[in-house]
């Protein structure tokens, strides 16, 4: 396989690229989430378009989107749905609610109780929701695009390490560089703005492209380095706990998004490590600071001490 991208994938790239400006590396993570499965959390400082490239992702993959903001007065029912008594039938008949789409955008995600945050631990691991007995399918894909403000704004309640871990990415968008900002401010950017999202793709598409995934080969050696990684996060005293096989599994399937998104059939060194940091960097604790030595970057420390196989 060539090193450029395919065609499909480069067009998705484009058409997210003319909404979020500057932030490549940044869409592309999202979309390497996306197309391995998982779940992705945003995290950043309010009005850094954390919702617009939500919204943008499912414009561009075709997919259908809801969107609840999260408060501290929402209920569980509110996002799974509730099973209202009809009097013509004399029956109770549910009402999904808005976790059955393709792309839930939880906007806000820490802002909810623990309660209300934990309705979202089935739908995200399972993909499907049971309420009164009965279980009920949500549509594929399914995915989870959530956004919280930083832990120390007020009225946030900080997310638990089960929730923490049903993500498979955590990313920070950033300040804009200042050419994209200019270009933002001069054309009224954003979802607003003159660029309006096409879709590249469409659900079917974007199952095929899942499927092409899973068929990028990881030699044996690869997995070495892998393993290594996770074991030196358990073995090294340096984090409260290290990281779960889940970790491991998603740190596989995420070097082999990135490696497609790249163009490559197979996964290279870099690829670990281009993902790395969004991957661990919210499941990894360090332990309280000892004789002046803090870590700061886990994934940093991570790949500064484990060599290449």
């Amino acid at each position: 396989m060539s090193s450029s991208p395919p065609a499909v994938i480069a067009n998705i790239l484009i058409n997210t690229s003319r909404v979020i400006l500057g932030k490549n590396t940044q869409i592309k993570l999202a979309l390497a989430t996306l197309l391995a499965r998982g779940h992705l959390l945003i995290e950043d400082l309010p009005g850094m378009g954390k919702t617009t490239l939500s919204y943008t992702l499912a414009q561009v993959l075709g997919l259908e989107f809801n969107r609840v903001q999260f408060t501290s007065d929402l209920l569980p029912g509110d996002i799974l749905g509730i099973s209202v008594y009809d009097r013509n039938d004399a029956s109770f008949k549910f009402h999904p609610g808005p976790v059955f789409t393709q792309v839930l955008l939880a906007d806000e995600v820490n802002r909810a109780s623990p309660k209300t945050q934990s309705a979202l631990l089935e739908v995200m691991e399972e993909g499907q929701v049971t309420l009164e007995g009965e279980t009920r399918a949500l549509p594929k894909p399914f995915f989870v695009i959530a956004t919280q403000n930083p832990g120390h704004h007020i009225g946030t309640f900080a997310l638990p390490e089960s929730q923490l871990d049903r993500f498979l990415m955590c990313i920070k968008l950033g300040y804009p560089d200042p050419r994209s900002e200019r270009a933002l401010l001069q054309n009224n950017g954003g979802r607003h703005g003159i660029h309006k999202p096409e879709a590249a793709i469409d659900a079917a598409g974007l199952l095929a492209l899942q499927q092409a995934v899973d068929a990028i080969h990881v030699s044996d050696p690869l997995l070495d380095y892998l393993q290594a990684l996770l074991q030196h996060s358990r073995d090294c005293k340096q984090f409260v706990a290290g990281l779960s096989p889940r970790a491991g599994l998603g740190l596989r399937q995420c070097a082999q998004a990135w490696a497609l998104i790249h163009g490559r059939d197979f996964v290279a060194p870099e690829d670990i490590q281009a993902v790395l940091p969004g991957v661990v960097g919210h499941r990894l604790q360090a332990v309280p600071a000892s004789a002046g030595k803090q870590i700061l970057n886990s994934a940093q420390y991570l790949l500064n001490a484990v060599a290449i196989p």
